[in-house]
């Protein structure tokens, strides 16, 4: 879709957003509320109150890139609202970007094989 696979960690914040803040706002508020770095290359998600749709903030190195998607139908499946964020995987986030329910997908966990 939008990123390598593996390339970038993304996180959901969980609560809603003013949906009138641009990229500069949205910075300044995973600065401030979510305590991170807007500016390290890790994507920053962030949903509307309706859950139908959500923006994105991620730094690509040269400048700030703000993505603002509205789903048609019953809207984006969402963590449960609290303080923070949710470290979703890149396929997690390939399937809520869809619409799809992220929740279902498990993460894959690398296992090393024994010898015998």
């Amino acid at each position: 879709m939008i990123f390598p696979q593996n390339a970038f960690r993304v996180y959901l914040a969980t609560e809603p957003v003013d949906f009138r803040k641009g990229m500069d706002g949205l910075a300044a508020h995973v600065m401030n509320s979510l305590e991170r770095d807007p500016f390290s290359g890790e994507v920053f998600i962030f949903r509307s109150k309706r859950a139908d749709r959500l923006k994105m903030i991620v730094w690509d190195g040269t400048g700030l890139v703000l993505i603002h998607k509205r789903i048609e139908g019953r809207g984006f499946v969402w963590p449960s609202v609290r303080h923070g964020v949710v470290q979703v995987s890149s396929t997690q986030f390939e399937a809520l970007f869809e619409g799809l329910d992220w929740r279902r997908i498990a993460t894959a966990r690398q296992h090393r094989p024994v010898a015998i």
